[in-house]
């Protein structure tokens, strides 16, 4: 068997670069470690916040008006700045009525329009939550049935009432 060949280890130089630890000033040591010497930390007793997940019915209830001012056009309010509500004068008898669709407009609206569509809106998903706790087994059957009643109502009233709006909104609509 062949001898191994010696590898040649080249040493480098240690690096003497600015690091403070490696400082041979007396000067700087003491003054890294005299202010430390007279100073104690204080005990703090803080108390971490701790943080809980919000209950399931509190998300439901910010999703849920998240969504109601969405769907009124809260955004558009705040931008375009609509009146509240409009007015029109009777041509027969020169009285001023109130206004709350803005007929003819599509891209238009007033503030208490949006509300009252994005009431109904709401009204509908609510009834649609309805109907799926109504579909629970582990409730009594007076109670199922109560759910599912609300439930088909306020279906049946927010698109009826959704039309009705779109139908003043746009009077040849679907005609």
């Amino acid at each position: 068997m062949a001898p191994k060949p010696e590898s040649q280890t080249t040493s480098s130089p240690p690096d003497h670069t600015t690091s403070d630890d490696s400082s041979i000033d007396p000067i700087i040591h003491i003054l890294k470690i005299f202010p430390y010497s007279l100073l104690r930390l204080p005990r703090f007793r803080l108390k971490l916040p701790t943080l809980r997940l919000p209950s399931a019915m509190a998300v439901f209830s910010l999703l849920l008006l998240t969504y109601f001012a969405v769907v009124s056009g809260i955004v558009y309010d705040v931008i375009v700045e609509p009146p509240g509500i409009g007015s029109t004068q009777d041509s027969h008898t020169g009285a001023v009525r109130p206004v709350v669709f803005l007929p003819g407009r599509v891209n238009g609206q007033y503030i208490i329009e949006g509300l009252s569509s994005g009431f109904m809106f709401v009204l509908g998903g609510v009834g649609i939550v309805l109907l799926d706790l109504a579909l629970d087994r582990n409730r009594a059957r007076s109670v199922k049935v109560s759910f599912a009643s609300a439930g088909v109502a306020s279906v049946v009233i927010g698109y009826v009432m959704s039309m009705l709006f779109l139908r003043i909104k746009i009077p040849a609509y679907l005609q």
